[in-house]
């Protein structure tokens, strides 16, 4: 039975990476599971009462771009989309570059295939924009959801973090069996609330 659930992204968030990386990886080991990825705006979630919102003012935000290019490709170029959406993270956690770099974030989507060109192109429009918003504040709206990654199936959301990735090439079986984990947890026990270790082990 396939397992349905949604889940928030920011490009900035090292634990968004982490759990992206396992559903990317599960999903490429064939995992029976119908994703749906969100975009979510840490930099709105952030706007000081009585300041304007991010989306009225995209280019001063330091993610909105690569957000934009991210949904942009998921619609538009969604074959392409599991390895650009492991670059756009890659940008920011392996190489410290910036996503609100447009030569940056051309190269990631030109290296994998897609034409940066008709990217931009949308997002220069506001097309990207809108969309962008229009399921942030969705989600903010029907599940309170106030970060990332969070988790959704049916009424339930929970904010999860992943302490480990999955980068290209690693074991499918060890980030399917996290996946399902959460979206269990999630979905099987939402008397559960919170779960948190009071130190890492590292």
């Amino acid at each position: 039975m396939t397992t349905a659930f949604a889940v928030t992204w920011d490009y900035r968030c090292p634990f968004a990476r982490n759990a992206h990386e396992h559903i990317l990886t599960g999903l490429a080991a064939g995992a029976d599971w119908d994703v749906r990825f969100l975009p979510f705006s840490l930099g709105q979630v952030h706007v000081e009462e009585g300041e304007p919102d991010v989306w009225d003012a995209p280019e001063k935000d330091s993610g909105l771009l690569a957000l934009q290019a991210g949904v942009v490709v998921r619609d538009e170029f969604a074959e392409q989309f599991p390895e650009v959406h492991r670059a756009l993270f890659a940008v920011r956690h392996d190489e410290a570059l910036h996503l609100d770099d447009r030569e940056v974030v051309a190269r990631a989507l030109t290296e994998h295939g897609v034409p940066a060109d008709t990217v931009l192109e949308r997002i220069d429009s506001g097309a990207a924009l809108a969309t962008v918003r229009a399921e942030h504040e969705q989600f903010a709206a029907s599940h309170t959801v106030w970060g990332v990654p969070t988790f959704i199936a049916g009424d339930q959301a929970a904010f999860v973090r992943l302490m480990d990735r999955s980068p290209g090439g690693a074991e499918a079986a060890v980030s399917v069996r996290a996946v399902e984990r959460v979206v269990d947890m999630l979905t099987g026990w939402p008397d559960l609330n919170e779960f948190k270790h009071t130190s890492i082990p590292r």
